[in-house]
């Protein structure tokens, strides 16, 4: 099984669900992003917001690939390129981390280490750049797929909590503990990762 994780650019946006490619969640606020829905213009904004973050910041996602077929995608930015964050309750995420806005594979290629290997890519490319951490907003109340993370499953993979809130909690995992993960903590990434699949109704939190 041949596997590749690849810095996510507008090339290969393509490679990611049509719910991803075409969801501004993370990347617009809720007015504009409500805007855009409404608009039809949510795919157009997404290229949009990926080509200024590269241009300015770098890369901010990687796709994962096994036997060239991609299977699973991580993307994630500094707190100041991500406009929705500022939404939530338990904002802003702490100067030394970068916000973790999404991330998932296709169940079936779930099991088999990609989650490990795509987070630890993560983390060393993050420290490389100077940070110590990654920062999520966590939903204490999931129900099904959608672009927030299910705090539990966060904290399952060594997330902890930096500020507690009865919903929407603050969670941080240090990227050098990542490094050393072990297979102990598949499980738990392949019901972090497989629980973003759809693309959520933007509402106020």
């Amino acid at each position: 099984m041949g596997r590749r994780l690849v810095p996510l650019t507008l090339d290969n946006l393509p490679d990611l669900p049509q719910r991803c490619r075409s969801c501004v969640f993370w990347e617009l606020d809720p007015v504009s992003g409500e805007a855009a829905l409404k608009a039809g213009t949510t795919a157009l904004e997404k290229e949009a917001w990926i080509s200024a973050v590269l241009l300015d910041w770098g890369s901010c996602g990687r796709v994962v690939y096994v036997d060239d077929v991609p299977v699973g995608h991580v993307l994630y930015a500094p707190p100041a390129y991500v406009p929705r964050s500022t939404a939530f309750p338990t904002s802003p995420v702490s100067p030394d981390a970068v916000q973790l806005m999404t991330a998932f594979i296709m169940p079936g290629y779930q099991g088999q280490g990609l989650g490990r290997v795509m987070v630890q890519t993560v983390a060393k490319d993050l420290l490389r750049r100077g940070f110590k951490a990654i920062e999520a907003f966590g939903d204490t109340r999931w129900k099904e797929p959608a672009c927030l993370l299910p705090a539990d499953h966060l904290l399952a993979v060594g997330f902890k909590t930096v500020r507690p809130h009865p919903s929407h909690p603050r969670l941080r995992l240090e990227l050098r503990s990542t490094l050393s993960w072990k297979e102990d903590v598949e499980m738990a990434l392949d019901r972090l990762l497989g629980a973003v699949q759809k693309e959520p109704v933007l509402r106020p939190l």
